[in-house]
């Protein structure tokens, strides 16, 4: 039995200020903070008797979420770029409204850029499904992810063993702070249990 827990990163400062997320390095806000810390008190009660390894996006808001988690757990988060928020180009570290704006192309499929030097949806597939596969294959039973909102409704739909064009009729998508629980039983049947469960950071 294969177990993976993913965690969406808690608040971030770019949720309170108006400005894009994506490759950007955003603090998480205090909040954020005190989420992470609820997060990793109710997993460690929850988890004490298994041994785990974490992995983490290396972007900032969800490296700090992994720290604070792993702190509780006794892990040391392993930093994946492959487990990074969707790039959205140009319009990195700009604002919300200024996005808006400035679009150069409706999001109608998994191949469509906002941006000319964006990801699209498949990009973000490709991105992730080496790290996926590799995950998958290995002799770790009990694994941690934490990541973003994007590359998590990615994952989620990998994980289902569902195609990338999925994701042009239907995914499932967390909130911050959000903790799922998948599994995959001897037999390669895959489960998940728990979706962007939130009871977490309250």
């Amino acid at each position: 039995m294969k177990t993976i827990i993913t965690i969406q990163h808690t608040q971030s400062v770019h949720h309170t200020n108006g400005m894009v997320g994506s490759w950007t390095d955003w603090q998480l806000s205090q909040l954020g903070v005190e989420q992470a810390n609820r997060i990793g008190e109710k997993l460690k009660a929850e988890l004490s008797q298994k041994k785990f390894v974490m992995y983490s996006s290396d972007l900032l808001r969800a490296k700090q979420t992994a720290e604070i988690v792993g702190r509780y757990l006794g892990l040391t988060p392993i930093f994946k770029t492959q487990l990074r928020e969707r790039n959205l180009g140009k319009c990195c570290g700009k604002s919300v409204q200024w996005l808006r704006e400035n679009l150069e192309m409706q999001e109608k499929t998994i191949d469509d850029r906002l941006f000319s030097d964006a990801e699209s949806r498949r990009d973000e597939w490709n991105r992730l499904q080496p790290f996926f596969d590799e995950v998958m294959a290995s002799d770790d039973e009990n694994i941690i992810i934490v990541s973003h909102g994007d590359l998590l409704s990615v994952f989620n739909t990998m994980f289902l063993g569902l195609s990338v064009e999925t994701l042009n009729t239907c995914e499932i998508f967390g909130l911050a702070g959000g903790v799922s629980f998948m599994f995959e039983n001897n037999e390669g049947k895959r489960f998940i249990k728990r979706i962007s469960d939130t009871s977490y950071v309250n």
